[in-house]
């Protein structure tokens, strides 16, 4: 019998999460995936999310849609489509994972953009993976209008052989407390190690130029064993923190939180959230990723994520946090 590895400890987190959680933006037409969350100066839930239609692909096919509720749990009223391709941009085609926050007073949104029409099977050949780059806009309204940039904002590497030369994605956006502006993103080293690995730009003004971190990647810890995507990044309390999805460190399924004093060196995996199941009626084997954080007066009060459902009715999935039970 294979020995099972030895699990991670819980987080401060961990025990702030509710018993059980609710769907969100259900749809018998299309998925729904990597929802982003935000309050407006009214009090309303603002929700960003990846979607396309169920019989096509993520990486070919997202869009990001706008939904909006007087809470959390929702109901949401659907708004549409805010975010497509842009043919003969560099973001032409998918437009998926965004991230979203208020900055200077400005609603800022990160997201994934790519420039081709290949529908090959990218875990075969990579055709359309290895265009995708990180993109932002950023609007006066929580209902926009959305200014895009002619380039990226976080390109890959020139060299190709860098551990970020094949694609740049998933990223969090932080405001440092030193007045930079940083942009964590994943990268996949797909022709060193074939691991996956976080880094992280800096700007002294939003828009960028961002400059990457000499110290790059920040996390990555190949002798855990297994590997991280889908990084959330947040500073509270003095400190810096990760939310990022396990990939074989201890499981596929659950989440992980890491804890810096600077936001460059982090320390030991802690156990974030428990599988999907723990909270959500859903199989034991049910995808449950791409972690957010919707903030209030400056306290953590949701977390977000995607979730996989068997019915193919892929959501948004809300968890309540109690920040009154946190491990001291």
């Amino acid at each position: 019998m294979a020995q099972q590895k030895q699990q991670p400890k819980d987080s401060w987190l961990t025990p702030c999460l509710a018993e059980k959680g609710k769907f969100i933006l259900e749809s018998k037409d299309s998925i729904v995936w990597g929802c982003a969350p935000i309050y407006d100066k009214e009090g309303k839930v603002h929700v960003y999310y990846s979607t396309w239609e169920k019989n096509g692909n993520w990486l070919t096919h997202s869009k990001i849609a706008h939904a909006v509720a007087d809470h959390p749990e929702g109901p949401y009223k659907k708004l549409g489509v805010i975010l497509e391709g842009r043919k003969g941009k560099w973001d032409a085609h998918t437009i998926h994972n965004p991230n979203i926050n208020y900055v200077d007073g400005k609603y800022v949104m990160l997201y994934i953009g790519n420039d081709t029409l290949r529908q090959d099977n990218w875990r075969k050949k990579g055709k359309a993976a290895n265009t995708q780059r990180v993109g932002m806009a950023v609007a006066d309204s929580p209902y926009g209008p959305w200014k895009r940039f002619d380039q990226p904002v976080v390109d890959v590497s020139r060299d190709t052989m860098a551990w970020d030369g094949y694609c740049t994605v998933n990223p969090s956006f932080m405001k440092h407390p030193n007045g930079e502006y940083w942009i964590y993103y994943r990268s996949w080293d797909r022709r060193n190690d074939d691991r996956r690995k976080t880094g992280v730009a800096m700007s002294k003004t939003l828009e960028g130029p961002y400059v990457k971190y000499a110290g790059n990647p920040v996390i990555d810890f190949p002798e855990r064993g297994g590997q991280t995507e889908d990084p959330y990044f947040f500073h509270y309390k003095n400190k810096f923190h990760c939310l990022i999805r396990d990939m074989g460190n201890y499981d596929w399924l659950s989440g992980l939180y890491l804890e810096s004093d600077d936001g460059l060196h982090w320390g030991e995996y802690q156990r974030s959230h428990h599988k999907g199941d723990h909270y959500f009626p859903v199989c034991e084997k049910c995808r449950y990723e791409r972690v957010q954080v919707l903030w209030k007066n400056g306290q953590p009060e949701y977390l977000f994520n995607a979730i996989m459902r068997e019915d193919r009715k892929h959501s948004g999935a809300v968890l309540k946090i109690d920040v009154s039970k946190a491990k001291k």
